[in-house]
């Protein structure tokens, strides 16, 4: 008779991975153990001004498309900038008025030049799909149907204009591409980065070949950290483990009074530094 399996023998348990997961790893591993290892979480910075920015205007276009075909109108866009406005991370209301109206004109040009008649397969879609050693996952802004084939949409609100090479080599778009195709089993190709202030669309069209590499990649960066959060785990030196990357992301970083070396490594940026101009 086969003799049974060892544990060695067991099939590896996949890794469930974000892109956010995955940049924050990349940016700073011991950022990356304060944010998902470390239990409690130790308390995080405040908010700043370009995140919340960012948000107003995804809850604006994601409740636009909910809205029944007859009122998409570029006005009730802007309008819905004004219903999830925050002030958080903005140096006062005055600045906080600033942007809020530069948001609504950036959402209503989008929309005025945008098929509003579509309806999107998914809108903040959380997608996950098993590929090789990990499991893909993450939440997608929109997915558009286009000819029969999904479309991975990501809106942008910071300071630089995309290119193709950003939409080429985006891993997070990759990934999301890859989850959408198994979760719901239909072709995805094609992403686009949809900057607002500057009103550009980035797009990539990838093959099975370049969605192999962006894959790779993730496992790679996927087997590393889950190697160091098991061995923190039995015991392991977090130090060793989870070493800081010194950058100029250590001036914004939401741990940084918990960092020296972080705090060593310049002043902080201010809560609203990082606006686009």
């Amino acid at each position: 008779m086969q003799g049974q399996l060892g544990f060695d023998s067991m099939p590896k348990k996949l890794v469930r991975v974000t892109p956010s997961k995955l940049a924050t790893w990349a940016d700073c591993p011991r950022r990356y153990r304060m944010t998902y290892v470390d239990r409690p979480t130790l308390p995080r910075g405040g908010a700043y001004a370009h995140s919340t920015l960012g948000a107003v205007v995804h809850n604006a276009l994601r409740a636009f498309f909910d809205l029944p075909l007859a009122k998409r109108t570029p006005e009730a866009g802007a309008a819905l900038v004004t219903t999830h406005w925050k002030d958080d991370g903005f140096a006062d209301a005055e600045q906080a008025a600033v942007f809020r109206s530069r948001a609504q004109g950036w959402v209503s040009d989008y929309l005025a030049s945008t098929d509003v008649s579509i309806d999107p397969v998914g809108l903040e879609r959380w997608v996950s799909a098993p590929a090789g050693t990990i499991v893909a996952e993450g939440r997608v802004d929109r997915i558009d149907d286009r000819d029969g084939e999904l479309v991975i949409v990501d809106y942008k609100t910071g300071r630089s204009v995309l290119t193709t090479d950003d939409a080429r080599g985006s891993q997070a778009l990759a990934m999301y591409c890859i989850a959408t195709t198994r979760t719901l089993r239909r072709a995805c190709r094609k992403v686009e980065l949809h900057h607002l202030p500057s009103g550009t669309v980035a797009e990539w069209e990838h093959t099975d070949e370049s969605l192999a590499r962006h894959q790779a990649r993730a496992e790679e960066a996927a087997d590393e950290l889950q190697l160091a959060t098991d061995t923190f785990q039995a015991g392991g030196d977090p130090e060793v483990l989870f070493p800081p990357q010194v950058g100029r992301q250590c001036a914004w970083c939401d741990f940084r009074r918990h960092c020296p070396e972080g705090q060593a490594a310049g002043p902080p940026i201010t809560p609203w530094g990082l606006l686009p101009q």
